[in-house]
């Protein structure tokens, strides 16, 4: 019995124990509040650090905006993640409704500054169970009000296109505001297409029926934002009628091709070599009415047909192609062919001559063929035709040219081989072996009209050798100076061969002392042709060479004709009162050859002779023997009566030292003269006295011939073939050398030409390109180049900074001719767009984003706005049919892309009761006016959102 009851009260015992080991305590936290508690704490630990603590913390900046910063936190209530981002502004002074500012899509909506989203992390973000979304938004208000926090908190829900939220705010003890967003992607009904039906849909709101819509008149406020975008300028309908109308055209007419489209940059300078995509896509113009009151659904459906131009403010903001942005997207254009021809120069090195590189026999012509692709003969014959096609006679060089373009050692860009040069860029993509193939039938051709004795296109035929360009520009213009004295030569032996009677007779009338008739024939015919112009060249270096040829003189040579004077021959009159030292007669200057024409590389051969031998007095007289020669024979037929004294004191005055008595005799007159003592006292200088002087034995070997009866000191044939062979057997890399520098410059004087208005930027850039290039290509123009060369690397970077530069004078191009009328705009934004462009162009500061994109809003001016609603053209009937205009405020046809709208009901805090809690007294300042109903309503004609955010008294 004992046992028993024992044993029953132990099991009583331990059933207690167990009751009270599962005792509920109910002091102890649910998840849901320690996921409360969770969140207070983050946001206390966010309120107390402040905007500026936060950034140093790692707050990150929005790209969507240049103002707002974010932070973020994760929080976990039972198995479920949530993020929640604090998103706030370090000046917190704005305001919401400026539309100018970039505000955050909440911001906007619900008219906020600083706020909270707090989401699931899930595929989708948002939260779809409206259960959960009620539950989160409650828990987060709650933490907010333990912190006394007036910060909204907002939650995504539903499906994410729709970009709906939720939210809540408390604003104290007496009001809350509750926040609700939802959008309509599809079959927006008609009525809320119009002005009208949005504003009946917001007096909806706090409208007790519908039927007090028209019986009362409530006051609304309103301002409304309205968004217009030109049309691209690469429209899909524009581009397939422009292809249609070009396959009729090349039907009915060879060769149409596509020159028949009219592309933005036609009348461009780079417009021969390339079409240059627009980098101006269009732009967007925002008007935005300012605040007004309206009463009834009439005044709305008023402003829906006024003009934009009755808009408060224009704000313009440029769409650009992102391919002005070097990382993205490929351009074709004069840099990217320069890079091209840079991989060319670095191929050059390979062979010996151009031919290799086309020549079957190469070993290594195999691997050439396969990955570089020559054009086919016919784009090689237009190509040439092209290229030799008959230029002006005499071309201006220096038309277009930039200050600094001659500090690069190229050719003209009007010239022959800039020409080729330029041609070679856009020739089979501008590989080694197309270049190759170009370069030897451009020779061919250069040959051909060398035989048949035809002026070369685009080469000047006259004048002297342009020494500051580059070998083979120095080269063609010998040649093409050449084939013009090879065809005055033909012309003289042809008209020698028909007129053999009148040279009889010529030479009869010279045997009977008729002199002066034949001498002045030819003359003339010495004037015209070979030695044309001729020029007092014995002048030169004469000290009295401004009263040469004076008054006095002429009366001189008329007063002393005498029967010496009869013999003379080529004498271009006499020289101011100098006489022979023999026989007291008139010194004459004689008309001399032009000193033969030397290109670079002949100087410079000169020049190592000199240095091998020394610079001897006798040596140079050697170098210049022909010419010294010619000059002396022309003086003796000159001067009959002449002595080697007389050529000195007419060729070399420095060389005849004299008391200086012949030269006061210079200013008297014949009479005067003829009393002084003669001959004048006075010597060889030291080094035309000295024993076996080389320049007395030239002239004691040279016969008295005048310039006309010489042999030219310019063989053109012996010179002429000896250009044609330095241009068939140069070297591959000194010809890319020089096609590499004369490409550059003649590629940056074609883009100098371009019309860009008076932007300095552009200028100074445009400078500082040309000093560049100068400057990069300087051992190039040296010959200093190798196989293996840093020089190659820095021709890429240069063509790096070439294509910035290309980029930005297009850009420029583009602005200046679309703001003809109004400068300032375009100077605006070139000038913006270039402050943003800077940093890429590696010349910036390096903590500037450069990945950020351009967006610039420059707001118009009165009188500018004209212009900017010209470029609104009225749509045509192609592009018309895409869309049904079904919103009002046309822009000359064009309705607009979005229009946003914001609703507001203001109510005053007197008399109200809404006052109630105004006189209980908080610690919130209240205005006078609340606002209890704001409606954010964004949309066009198939897209509809709407923000409501509802103040009510609690």
């Amino acid at each position: 019995m004992a046992s028993s009851s024992k044993a029953n009260l132990t099991d009583e015992d331990e059933e207690e124990e167990e009751e009270v080991e599962h005792f509920d305590d109910f002091t102890l936290a649910s998840s849901w509040e320690r996921f409360i508690s969770e969140i207070e704490a983050t946001c206390r630990q966010w309120f107390a650090d402040g905007p500026k603590n936060l950034l140093e913390k790692g707050a990150v900046h929005l790209d969507s905006s240049s103002k707002i910063y974010k932070v973020k936190s994760d929080l976990k209530d039972a198995a479920k993640i949530y993020s929640m981002e604090y998103y706030f502004e370090i000046n917190n002074n704005g305001n919401i409704a400026d539309w100018n500012c970039t505000l955050h899509d909440l911001q906007l909506c619900f008219g906020v500054k600083e706020f909270l989203v707090i989401s699931p992390q899930s595929a989708s973000g948002v939260v779809l169970d409206a259960p959960e979304a009620s539950k989160l938004l409650s828990a987060v208000a709650i933490a907010l009000s333990n912190c006394s926090s007036f910060w909204p908190v907002f939650v995504p829900v539903h499906n994410p296109s729709r970009k709906a939220f939720i939210g809540i705010q408390n604003m104290g003890t007496v009001f809350t505001r509750r926040f609700e967003a939802d959008r309509i992607g599809s079959q927006v009904p008609i009525k809320f297409m119009h002005l009208e039906g949005l504003y009946e849909l917001f007096v909806s709101k706090f409208a007790y029926s519908a039927l007090d819509h028209p019986v009362h008149l409530f006051k609304v406020h309103l301002i409304m934002k309205l968004t217009y975008r030109t049309l691209p300028n690469d429209d899909e309908d524009d581009g397939i009628q422009d292809a249609d109308a070009e396959n009729a055209a090349s039907e009915t007419m060879p060769g149409g091709g596509n020159h028949s489209r009219k592309h933005w940059d036609d009348d461009c300078p780079w417009s021969e070599w390339y079409s240059a995509e627009d980098p101006v896509k269009g732009f967007d113009l925002v008007s935005t009415w300012s605040e007004k009151v309206v009463e009834s659904s009439l005044e709305m459906a008023e402003m829906e047909n006024s003009s934009p131009h009755e808009a408060e403010k224009w704000i313009l903001t440029p769409n650009l192609s992102p391919n002005l942005d070097s990382s993205k997207g490929e351009r074709i254009g004069f840099a990217s062919q320069l890079q091209l021809l840079v991989s060319a120069l670095d191929m050059s090195f390979e062979a010996q001559f151009m031919e290799d590189f086309v020549s079957v026999e190469n070993p290594g012509s195999d691997n050439l063929k396969s990955s570089m692709v020559i054009p086919p003969p016919t784009v090689l014959d237009r190509v040439l035709k092209d290229l030799l096609i008959e230029g002006p006679q005499f071309p201006d060089f220096s038309k277009g040219e930039h200050k600094s373009s001659r500090a690069i050692k190229g050719a003209p860009v009007e010239s022959l081989f800039a020409q080729f040069c330029l041609h070679s860029l856009w020739f089979g993509n501008c590989n080694i072996r197309a270049i190759a193939v170009l370069w030897i039938e451009f020779v061919r051709e250069i040959r051909w009209y060398w035989e048949e004795s035809q002026p070369l296109p685009k080469m000047p035929a006259s004048g002297s050798i342009d020494l500051a360009t580059c070998l083979i520009h120095q080269k063609l213009q010998m040649l093409a100076i050449c084939i013009e004295k090879k065809r005055e030569l033909n012309e003289e032996f042809q008209d020698c061969l028909g007129s053999n009677d009148d040279v009889f007779a010529h030479m009869e009338d010279i045997q009977d002392g008729e002199e002066s008739t034949s001498f002045h024939a030819k003359t003339q015919g010495f004037d015209g042709k070979r030695d044309s112009p001729l020029i007092l060249e014995g002048f030169d270096g004469s000290k009295t060479a401004t009263s040469k040829l004076s008054t006095n003189s002429q009366d001189v040579y008329s007063a002393d004709k005498s029967t010496s004077d009869s013999k003379r021959r080529g004498s271009a009159g006499p020289v101011g009162s100098m006489k022979l030292l023999n026989s007291c007669q008139s010194l004459h200057a004689p008309f001399t050859q032009n000193a033969p024409l030397m290109t670079e590389d002949m100087h410079e051969e000169r020049l190592r002779a000199v240095e091998a031998f020394g610079d001897s007095f006798n040596f140079s007289a050697q170098l210049e023997r022909e010419t010294l020669s010619s000059d002396m024979s022309a003086f003796k037929a000159a001067n009959p009566d002449a002595v080697f004294e007389d050529f000195i004191r007419w060729h070399s005055p420095g060389d005849w030292e004299n008391d200086g008595s012949e030269a006061d005799g210079l200013s008297k007159n014949l009479t005067e003269a003829m009393k002084d003592d003669w001959p004048p006292r006075g010597q060889l200088s030291g080094r035309m006295s000295g024993h076996g002087n080389l320049w007395r034995k030239i002239w004691n070997d040279a016969p008295s011939l005048p310039a006309y009866e010489q042999k030219p000191l310019l063989d053109p044939n012996r010179e002429g073939e000896k250009i044609l062979h330095y241009l068939e057997t140069v070297r591959p890399h000194q010809l890319l050398e020089q096609m590499v520098c004369t490409a550059f410059r003649a590629s940056a004087d074609t883009l100098n030409l371009t019309n860009f208005g008076s932007l300095k930027q552009m200028s100074t850039k445009m400078d500082q390109l040309y000093l560049t290039m100068a400057s990069t290509l300087r051992p190039l123009q040296a010959n200093l180049l190798c196989g293996n060369s840093e020089t190659i690397q820095d021709l890429r970077r240069l063509c790096v900074v070439f294509e910035h530069v290309e980029k930005l004078l297009t850009l420029a191009a583009s602005l200046c001719r679309k703001f003809i009328p109004a400068p300032r705009v375009y100077e605006a934004i070139f000038s913006d767009y270039y402050d943003f462009y800077l940093p890429t162009m590696g010349m910036g500061s390096a903590d500037v984003d450069v990945q950020k994109e351009f967006d610039m809003k420059l707001q118009l001016r009165v009188n500018e706005r004209e212009v900017v609603s010209n470029m609104f053209t009225p749509p045509t009937a192609n592009q018309s049919w895409r869309k049904v205009l079904s919103m009002g405020n046309l822009l000359n046809g064009h309705e607009p892309i979005r229009r946003e709208v914001i609703f507001s009901k203001r109510d005053s805090s007197n008399d109200h009761h809404y006052a109630a809690g105004t006189r209980r007294g908080t610690h919130m300042n209240y205005q006078q006016e609340i606002e209890t109903y704001r409606m954010y309503i964004c949309g066009t004609s198939n897209d509809l959102r709407v923000a409501l955010s509802i103040t009510s008294y609690d």
